[in-house]
């Protein structure tokens, strides 16, 4: 019962981080104006977006190995604590420079800084468990 729960605290990020940025990929490389207030008017910023969906994608392939296989777990938690800090505070960065972004920009980039802190709570306070003990 103790390894389902370290199982669950240890994966939780990575399946919500998944449900949320695949269909977020394919929505910047498809129709990004369909959510959000982007307007593609070149073929270099369609494939731009369509390169920002691929990048999304092969994050997302990572994390789905690291909560299927062990021997990618670390590797998948610390490109999802990568990937969200660095979205969340280049957002942020945004936000205090360009001003304040649409609400969708808002809550993504609170769900990102919350996914990303809570990615590294997990590598610094799951760090003594057997990596076997996590993900198995």
């Amino acid at each position: 019962m103790k390894t389902l729960k370290n199982q669950i605290i240890t994966k939780i990020h990575l399946i919500i981080s998944v449900l949320i940025v695949v269909p977020v990929a394919f929505v910047y490389g498809f129709n990004p104006g369909f959510i959000f207030d982007i307007h593609l008017n070149t073929l270099d910023e369609h494939s731009a977006f369509k390169a920002i969906m691929g990048l999304y994608l092969a994050c997302s392939f990572i994390w789905i190995l690291g909560i299927l296989k062990s021997n990618y777990y670390k590797t998948a938690l610390l490109t999802n604590l990568m990937f969200m800090l660095g979205l969340g505070f280049g957002r942020l960065l945004s936000w205090f420079i360009d001003g304040t972004p649409s609400f969708g920009y808002q809550l993504g980039t609170f769900g990102e800084l919350i996914l990303g802190f809570y990615g590294l709570w997990v590598l610094v306070n799951f760090s003594r468990f057997k990596e076997a003990d996590l993900v198995n």
